[in-house]
């Protein structure tokens, strides 16, 4: 593995690096944006509790338990914008977890229920199982290895029906699919609607629906209309170039998602 123990500080499980606190955590092959943390929010933090908002009102509220009672743990939950999504719906069973402390405060301000952990040691400990896990950082943060230990001890914290819902970079956009892998030396794959299948079926979860992530969601600003547009042409053109090359790829936005449902042979377990 590609993961290593570091040991604990003496005063607990933080440790003082380059002028920030962060949870002492095992070393991850992704060195500048740690999978451990929510790192996407703007610069304006506070800004981004709306946007995101509409993003996940579009992109994930229509997939989430009906039952507002249902755990859900939010891994990487940075600020806290999923969290304060889930909390305006009703649904009163939701942790965050994050290694970033500086983040973390955001949402504790809000009043929201967090707390620092390293996904992977949070995940290891005898916790009560979930009905939903949504890793709010890509997966495309991971080395194989470190994707499938992490989804597997995601599935081993589920309940027998639970849940788990996942996102990553697309690579089956020819237009940004390139740069999705260049942009960031800590990105070590992408993913298309197969390969997310593969991977969540490989560590134990079926009933696997791939899901494109859309942008343009605001429907207050009128050009939201106009990328709407623009994207449903281009994925268009990209659609039937694919189908002339005997390939039958269906999304081609610029990230993607997948919700996935434990499989009966490891409900029991």
């Amino acid at each position: 593995m590609t993961r290593s123990k570091t040991p604990k500080t003496p005063a607990g499980q933080l440790e003082r690096h380059e002028d920030s606190l962060q949870v002492n955590s095992r070393v991850f092959a992704a060195r500048l944006e740690p999978f451990s943390s929510f790192w996407q929010g703007p610069e304006d933090v506070e800004s981004g509790y709306s946007k995101f908002a509409a993003y996940y009102s579009h992109n994930y509220v229509p997939y989430l338990p009906s039952d507002r009672s249902a755990r859900i743990l939010v891994v990487s939950c940075g600020p806290g914008y999923l969290l304060s999504v889930l909390r305006d719906l009703g649904y009163t069973n939701v942790l965050g977890i994050d290694s970033d402390p500086e983040k973390l405060e955001y949402a504790l301000r809000r009043g929201l229920d967090c707390q620092i952990a390293d996904p992977f040691e949070f995940l290891e400990e005898g916790h009560p199982p979930f009905d939903l896990i949504v890793p709010e950082q890509e997966l495309n943060h991971l080395t194989l290895d470190e994707m499938i230990d992490f989804l597997r001890l995601c599935r081993q914290r589920l309940a027998p029906e639970g849940q788990i819902m996942v996102y990553g970079l697309n690579g089956a956009n020819p237009l940004v699919a390139g740069e999705n892998l260049a942009h960031n030396i800590d990105h070590f794959n992408l993913f298309a609607e197969y390969s997310l299948t593969q991977i969540l079926t490989l560590t134990g979860f079926d009933e696997v629906k791939v899901l494109p992530l859309r942008l343009y969601v605001f429907w207050r600003n009128p050009l939201n209309y106009v990328g709407v547009a623009a994207m449903f042409l281009i994925e268009t053109m990209l659609r039937i170039s694919f189908i002339l090359y005997g390939k039958d790829v269906k999304i081609l936005t610029k990230k993607l998602a997948a919700i996935a449902t434990v499989a009966p042979s490891n409900r029991a377990k």
